[in-house]
């Protein structure tokens, strides 16, 4: 069995400002009140992403990067006390969360998550197995990878409070089994967690390599080019060659690549260590006198540059800073988030009540609810995207305009139909008499000519009150698909029906006109009117003729004017209006108001969503105001 790993996280000024405290309690007391100070920030930070609120903002969070066979295993079995899953090849192949919980009450216990699985477990040596279990079920059985985060929260009297994430290892190469891609891809997952700028990088670096070469610190230099926010721990210092250290010292000098959290120098267990079953409290004793004893790096342990319990020190120290320095914001963020959701919330409709009583009243009223918008659209009393009734009136204006048009073509035509009939027609009869069928046929083809106009003037104010009648539906049962199908058919039945009627009236309306008929008085008055036009009053002549047909053709213009309008209107709207209201209202005779009322899944799912985020952001402004 692997045995835990002490981790203090305490430096040697520290203690040193401790003089009052005997030798065998001060370190053990000032760990006390360091945690105190730094487990309420981890654990906020912690809880915050176990409710899932890292979904609505970025988290503070501790992301390890390092190049395959950088050591990077080894500084985390350190830190944590625990072995974990090693080998050639991708070995982390999904996000790790390792959670470290510092409790003098509780020997050692574990928990392990993922998705919707939760294990929990008190023997060390069985994280390997949970770890590569955890793996398998998220990225299949292999060695491909997966973004699902792995939670491993670990308590523990020998652990210092800490959390960060491990990522898998960089690699360039494809080995057998891995997709080409397989170094894109997993750049393409480090970059999603490094990225965000609350993000503290931990760059794991071998002494033994040109530190400029590493991709972790170049994908690092990419999102953090000033280095703000990036540490770099540098590994394997027994592996370096003779007369190499001073290069290694300027390094951690911060004299070659500048980064503003600085290095740390560790010495972990190598593979012969490992091999020989040496436990990492061990190591963790033979790493402090390899540095006391180190002929160049031991001046880094005055310095507080070398050890991996100085790097847990710093980790905590720098974790915990960045969350005081956002806390402020983030709660900001919180509370205008949740003011975001809770107003889509309540865009949507709370859904139909669940007791059958209460869920038909509230069909009735969802249905009384369209009808009323219906009837208050026919009567232009609300406005659906544009004003009905001015886009209606412009298309009356284009149809009086027509009819105008049509006027100046009409009085041409039969100053051409007079003039031809006193050259070809007339016979034996004296000036002033002509055949009035002639000029009745001229009427009658004239007016013909203004049914097709009239209908496609019908097929335009159809289009409008269908569409605004279509928008209603959608905005009335956009959270139930049946209501909405129902309407929709309904409208589009009814207008087509209304439509045969309004062509039929129509054509009808220009077959009367074919009579060629007014009632004498009116035929009169127009007749003086275009007479005292012409500077007299007689009328009985072939060349009055045209006046008399024009005077004539006012009569039809004003009829047509008139009337084709109002057929429209009445039947495409106000009629259509009623008939539509009438046949939702006979969805309340069924029985079956479960499934008129079935919401549309998408909305459902919605609603659901939106309730669980406000809920999250909730309990997070809770534990940000606790803190």
């Amino acid at each position: 069995m692997t045995q835990q790993a002490t981790c203090l996280p305490e430096s040697i000024h520290s203690l040193k400002r401790k003089r009052d405290m005997s030798y065998e309690d001060g370190p053990r007391m000032f760990q006390d009140q360091l945690a105190e100070k730094v487990r309420p920030f981890i654990d906020l930070i912690d809880d915050m992403r176990s409710i899932g609120i890292d979904k609505e903002l970025p988290l503070p969070t501790i992301a390890v990067v390092g190049d395959q066979s950088s050591g990077k295993s080894s500084v985390l079995e350190t830190l944590s006390g625990v072995a974990l899953p090693r080998g050639t090849g991708i070995v982390t192949r999904c996000p790790l969360l390792l959670q470290l919980c510092k409790d003098r009450t509780v020997k050692w216990e574990a928990v392990i998550s993922y998705r919707d699985k939760v294990n929990e477990f008190d023997e060390p040596s069985e994280v390997v197995r949970y770890v590569e279990q955890a793996q398998s079920a998220l990225a299949g059985k292999g060695v491909g990878i997966c973004e699902d985060l792995i939670t491993l929260k670990i308590t523990s009297s020998m652990v210092c409070d800490l959390s960060l994430i491990d990522l898998p290892g960089i690699t360039r190469v494809a080995v057998k089994g891995q997709p080409d891609d397989i170094g894109a891809q997993i750049k393409n997952l480090i970059s999603k967690f490094i990225k965000n700028k609350r993000t503290i990088i931990l760059v794991v670096v071998p002494c033994n390599v040109d530190i400029a070469t590493t991709e972790a610190l170049k994908m690092a230099q990419e999102v953090d080019p000033e280095g703000t926010r990036t540490l770099a721990i540098l590994t394997k210092p027994d592996l370096i060659d003779r007369g190499a250290e001073k290069n290694v010292l300027e390094i951690v000098h911060n004299k070659v690549i500048f980064l503003n959290m600085g290095y740390v120098i560790v010495k972990c267990r190598g593979q012969k260590q490992i091999d020989e079953n040496m436990s990492i409290t061990c190591a963790i004793e033979e790493e402090l006198e390899f540095f006391r004893n180190h002929e160049h790096f031991r001046s880094l342990l005055r310095e507080e540059k070398a050890t991996t319990k100085c790097l847990a020190t710093k980790l905590s120290n720098a974790l915990v800073n960045e969350i005081k320095k956002y806390l402020p914001k983030m709660s900001e963020n919180i509370k205008e988030q949740m003011g975001e959701v809770k107003h889509l919330l309540s865009q949507i409709e709370s859904g139909p009540p669940l007791q059958p009583a209460e869920k038909r009243k509230y069909l009735i009223q969802v249905i009384t609810d369209f009808n009323d918008q219906i009837t208050q659209l026919s009567k232009g009393d609300i406005i659906v995207v544009e004003h009905l009734f001015e886009l209606m009136r412009k298309e009356f204006t284009e149809w009086m305009e027509c009819l105008k048009n049509a006027k100046s073509h009409y009085h041409k035509v039969v100053q051409q139909v007079v003039d031809e009939y006193d050259q070809k027609h007339r016979g034996s009869e004296l000036p002033g008499f002509t055949n009035y069928r002639v000029f009745q046929h001229v009427v009658q083809k004239l007016v013909a000519e203004l049914k097709n106009p009239a209908m496609m003037t019908l097929q335009k104010i159809r289009d409008m009150v269908q569409k605004q009648f279509n928008h209603l539906s959608r905005e009335s049962f956009k959270n139930y698909p049946y209501l909405h199908q129902v309407s929709m058919k309904n409208i589009e039945t009814i207008q087509e029906q209304q439509s045969t009627i309004v062509k039929e009236r129509i054509v009808e309306q220009f077959e009367m006109e074919m009579q060629v008929y007014t009632q004498d008085e009116i035929f009169n008055k127009h007749i003086l009117e275009e007479g005292k036009t012409a500077g007299g009053k007689e009328h009985d002549t072939r060349s009055k003729y045209p006046g008399l047909l024009k005077a004539y053709y006012e009569i039809v213009v004003q009829r047509l004017a008139d009337q084709v309008p109002m057929l429209i209107s009445y039947f495409m709207l106000k009629e259509s209006a009623k008939i539509v209201c009438s046949e939702m209202l006979d969805l309340l005779s069924r029985d079956d108001t479960d499934n008129i009322l079935q919401e549309d899944s998408e909305i459902e799912q919605k609603r659901a969503k939106l309730k669980a985020q406000v809920d999250r952001l909730i309990l997070a402004n809770d534990k940000i105001s606790s803190v």
